[in-house]
């Protein structure tokens, strides 16, 4: 009999490739699958596993439901944040919730890059008055430079370190608002410490490199968006409730700021009435940051190694709550 089980509960993508089943029957874990939507069919799939896996933004394991789930010990979620995950809850019952965030940082901060290049150099706006048939420079002018700018990084995880070392070249002012990443770890990455207010106030570009939390939610509000410089850009590849969109809205429609790249919003998929879709002084793509040609087989590859991490009583390479005590004897590697 097998000893340790798996059970991946939720599967954003469209086919599980035959070598993650060869390699948990390779390693002696007893592996099952389903999509489950209800408690019922979370129980029946999962009540009895070791580890509970989750790929993708699926919402099926709650705070309450973890009662249904005597055996876990662990939870993975495939993917970077893990706001669709009962993170407090899991870890009062000693259960590690382990990510993959690796498979991702690399797209996502090309796209946070990417996102500030085609609002500074108009790019999406000039695509589209093109194929309109107008051939105008004035309409949509580039009325931004990077060189030597300052640009802030709210957030300073492995998204937003990346951000700062590919940007080194255009010689800017970096300056970081984090309260879980040490002055010296900022400095390391040439980045400068600051309160937000002050990273608001100073910053020609902000960007959002936080994850989803209680108190990050509407982290940037009206209050926030007013402290900005009128001809600065803000950047979010992060999650859509980090900001109040309704006040960037206002924002933009009102010129408080001057524009915005956006990979996320608060309702996914949005309503096409969604008075943002009408402001040509914003940038949005559909939630498509992390995605690269890559990104697919490495999500498969890192969830996989975290099982085997778990299955062998040792640390995952990623998880969120590092104060948890295991229910499991869990080694270093």
């Amino acid at each position: 009999m097998t000893s340790f089980k798996v059970a991946l509960v939720a599967m954003d993508a469209d086919t599980l490739p035959a070598w993650v089943s060869e390699t948990m029957t390779a390693n002696d874990i007893e592996f099952v699958t389903q999509e489950c939507e209800t408690r019922a069919q979370l129980i029946a799939c999962a009540g009895d596993a070791d580890l509970v896996w989750v790929f993708g933004g699926s919402r099926v394991v709650t705070a309450e439901r973890l009662a249904d789930l005597p055996r876990c010990g662990a939870l993975i979620r495939t993917g970077s944040g893990v706001d669709n995950m009962p993170i407090d809850a899991a870890t009062k019952l000693g259960i590690v919730v382990a990510n993959t965030p690796q498979a991702y940082n690399d797209g996502v901060s090309d796209h946070a890059i990417g996102l500030l290049l085609a609002v500074v150099r108009q790019i999406a706006v000039q695509d589209r008055i093109v194929r309109a048939g107008i051939w105008n420079r004035d309409v949509a002018y580039p009325n931004w430079h990077v060189r030597g700018q300052t640009l802030g990084l709210i957030g300073f995880g492995h998204i937003a370190q990346l951000v700062a070392r590919k940007l080194s070249g255009f010689e800017m002012t970096i300056l970081a608002h984090d309260p879980y990443v040490r002055a010296d770890v900022m400095a390391n990455h040439n980045a400068q410490p600051a309160a937000l207010d002050q990273l608001l106030a100073r910053s020609d570009f902000v960007s959002l490199h936080c994850p989803l939390l209680d108190e990050t939610y509407h982290l940037i509000g009206e209050r926030e968006l007013r402290l900005m410089k009128p001809d600065a850009i803000l950047i979010n590849t992060a999650r859509g409730p980090v900001v109040d969109e309704t006040a960037l809205t206002k924002a933009l429609t009102e010129r408080w700021i001057a524009a915005a790249g956006l990979d996320v919003l608060e309702q996914e998929p949005p309503s096409l009435q969604n008075p943002l879709f009408s402001l040509d002084n914003v940038v949005i793509t559909p939630h498509i940051a992390g995605y690269t040609d890559q990104s697919l087989d490495d999500s498969w590859r890192l969830s996989v190694e975290t099982v085997l991490a778990f299955a062998q009583g040792r640390w995952p390479r990623s998880y969120v709550n590092h104060n948890v005590k295991p229910r499991w004897n869990l080694q270093r590697s």
